[in-house]
């Protein structure tokens, strides 16, 4: 069965930082993408940060500059560091494994994490 384990949330103040993990199991992890969404109190889940099998990144607009989004394909873990956080960073982030169905047509099956707490205070 394929899980993913989160860590590294908590509580940080304004401008502070916070990394977090993604240890991931029952899978092949190297060939796949993985990635993080967050849901913030009132608003609907958003797209953070992903990073491809081959190392291509893709960022949130909001988040450029200060998130990276990493990966050690040897420990099976993804990695998101956060710096200079704002409480709109407050949330709970969700990491995610898209595992390839289909080459051809893209079509992939994306497992979730539990999710983690990040909350930002002012």
């Amino acid at each position: 069965q394929v899980q993913l384990v989160e860590s590294g949330g908590g509580l940080v103040q304004v401008g502070g930082s916070l990394r977090l993990s993604c240890v991931v199991s029952g899978i092949n992890f190297s060939p796949n993408d993985v990635g993080w969404h967050r849901q913030a109190p009132g608003k609907e889940r958003e797209f953070v940060a992903t990073i491809r099998s081959g190392g291509d990144t893709n960022y949130h607009e909001s988040v450029k500059g200060r998130f990276t989004i990493s990966r050690d394909n040897a420990k099976n873990t993804g990695y998101l560091q956060m710096s200079e956080l704002r409480p709109e960073d407050t949330g709970v982030y969700y990491c995610y494994l898209d595992v390839r169905i289909s080459r051809s047509s893209g079509a992939a099956y994306r497992h979730w994490g539990q999710g983690t707490q990040v909350t930002v205070s002012s």
